[in-house]
């Protein structure tokens, strides 16, 4: 390996290990606050602007997603949504340093009824990231993921996936799935990033996930102009800020009106432009919760970067 190659590897890992110590923190910070009483909008703000003072960068909006909606919900500009007593909220935290991603969630709960699930997302993450290294199979990574899922007597979420991670990319092609898979399966290989990412639902549930009518994350798709002076305009701040992560339009307030900006976002969104991502919502509305780290395998071992 020449040394200009070395160097390159230890700049973005310093990187992935700056987001990683980033996003844990923040995670646990989320994790021990009482959040009953408050609104989505203001745990997502208060989390991303935790992030921002530590140096970081959200690689996505901090997905607040309540009870039986597993993913992809985001607080809506000033989202009235209040945590109730009997919820079970997971905050997906997501931080990046020059594109370089940390990923990482957390279930909280104040219900006993739903410990079960908090405990097995937790556990199942903990038998995953124990047994991931180079050369282990994604597909042995999901047989030990719904092993440990099925002996508390509960569900993993069979099509929602941990991933691979590149560089302003979160999803990078490579699935790390939370049931056991028969076929190919891909093997970890070393200085890649992975996130693993149990859901755990309950014993009656369908044990997967449909898409919502909501879509309140979205991605650029496409940097072609729209030939709309105001949607290119648009396009090219969401480009300036975001490049090819996710964002939200709570980030865009600064800029434009909330209508303006639905609007123009419509219309980036008809060009196919700009992706909106939509909620995901257990089959049978049941409770959903979810445990995550990222970890990149190495030579000798693993660095789980977000512990």
């Amino acid at each position: 390996m020449s040394m200009s190659t070395k160097k390159h590897r230890m700049n973005f890992v310093e990187r992935y290990l700056q987001a990683g110590r980033i996003a844990a923190e923040v995670r646990e910070s989320a994790r021990k606050k009482y959040h009953v009483g408050s609104t989505l909008f203001e745990i997502c703000e208060s989390v991303e602007a935790q992030i921002r003072s530590m140096n970081g960068q959200p690689a996505f909006p901090v997905n607040t997603s309540l009870n039986e909606i597993a993913a992809h919900y985001t607080a809506e500009p000033n989202d009235a949504t209040v945590v109730k007593e009997g919820d079970v909220l997971k905050i997906d935290i997501g931080v990046h340093i020059d594109g370089y991603i940390a990923d990482t969630a957390v279930t909280v709960c104040y219900d006993p009824k739903y410990e079960a699930l908090v405990k097995a997302a937790e556990a199942a993450l903990g038998e995953a990231v124990r047994m991931a290294r180079a050369n282990t199979k994604a597909s042995d990574i999901g047989r030990v993921i719904e092993s440990t899922i099925t002996k508390f007597g509960l569900r993993p979420i069979q099509n929602l996936s941990g991933h691979s991670l590149q560089q302003y990319t979160i999803h990078a092609g490579k699935s790390i799935p939370n049931i056991w898979t028969i076929g190919s399966s891909f093997t970890l290989v070393p200085n890649e990033a992975y996130a693993i990412e149990p859901f755990v639902t309950t014993k009656d549930g369908q044990g997967a996930v449909h898409e919502g009518k909501i879509k309140n994350i979205f991605g650029i798709t496409s940097r072609k102009p729209v030939k709309d002076k105001e949607a290119d305009n648009l396009l090219e701040l969401i480009w300036s800020r975001f490049r090819t992560l996710p964002f939200a339009l709570r980030w865009l307030t600064d800029k434009y009106d909330e209508k303006d900006l639905r609007r123009l976002v419509d219309v980036l969104i008809k060009k196919r432009n700009v992706h909106a991502y939509p909620i995901l919502v257990e089959g049978h509305s049941r409770i959903v919760a979810q445990a995550e780290h990222t970890l990149i395998p190495t030579e000798s071992g693993v660095n789980v970067i977000t512990l």
